[in-house]
């Protein structure tokens, strides 16, 4: 099985997950990671050469979803618009169209080097904070997607949920480092993100894909 993975801040907790469930399921041997940004993740799925991924949630109709999901309830802190020329990100899909569904105008920027900007001051409007203020809703900005693999990935989605774990600190430490912030940064900023898409994220989902009607 070949799983896309998004190597940005907000899916560390899956990722941990993930490495522990496979060696414990004796799955490793047949398991392997694509890193790449969210993009180019929708394009590997869509073409078939990965299995699963979290994968844009503007992409994600056309697949079979399971209820899990990176989002956020208001601020997120690494998806913005910085004032300034309108332009996208090259990285992202959900977060551009999100800004055209919010009718604002911008540079957006996603992923670490937002949270990395708006821990060093930078000034810009959180594109999560503007749906919440707009709709009243949380934003679910990817889904857990797959094209095979059905019963593997129920009973995968099924352990995550149950799972309690907390993060060892040598791999909070070593993901700080990466990206030049500090561990109680990194934490804080976790706190903002889930992964469930309970009813009023199927809520917001339903109202961001028909078009923010």
């Amino acid at each position: 099985m070949l799983f896309g993975s998004i190597s940005y801040l907000n899916l560390l907790p899956f990722q941990i997950f993930l490495n522990r469930y496979i060696t414990h399921n004796g799955a490793s041997m047949s398991f392997r990671y694509k890193r790449a940004v969210p993009s180019e993740i929708n394009r590997a799925l869509r073409r078939g050469t990965i299995n699963a991924a979290f994968i844009s949630s503007v992409e994600s109709r056309r697949y079979r979803c399971a209820n899990l999901g990176i989002i956020a309830d208001g601020s997120v802190y690494s998806v913005l618009l910085i004032d300034g020329e309108d332009s996208q990100d090259p990285a992202s899909a959900t977060s551009n169209a999100l800004s055209q569904r919010l009718g604002l105008k911008g540079r957006v920027l996603i992923g670490d080097a937002a949270l990395q900007y708006y821990l060093n001051g930078g000034e810009a409007l959180d594109l999560s904070l503007e749906w919440k203020e707009q709709t009243g809703l949380p934003f679910v900005f990817a889904r857990l997607c797959f094209n095979r693999y059905d019963k593997y990935m129920r009973d995968l989605v099924k352990a995550f949920r149950h799972s309690h774990q907390r993060t060892p600190q040598y791999i909070l430490k070593r993901e700080a480092k990466k990206r030049a912030i500090t561990p109680k940064q990194l934490l804080w900023y976790l706190e903002h993100i889930h992964y469930d898409i309970d009813y009023r994220a199927k809520r917001s989902l339903k109202l961001f894909l028909d078009g923010g009607k």
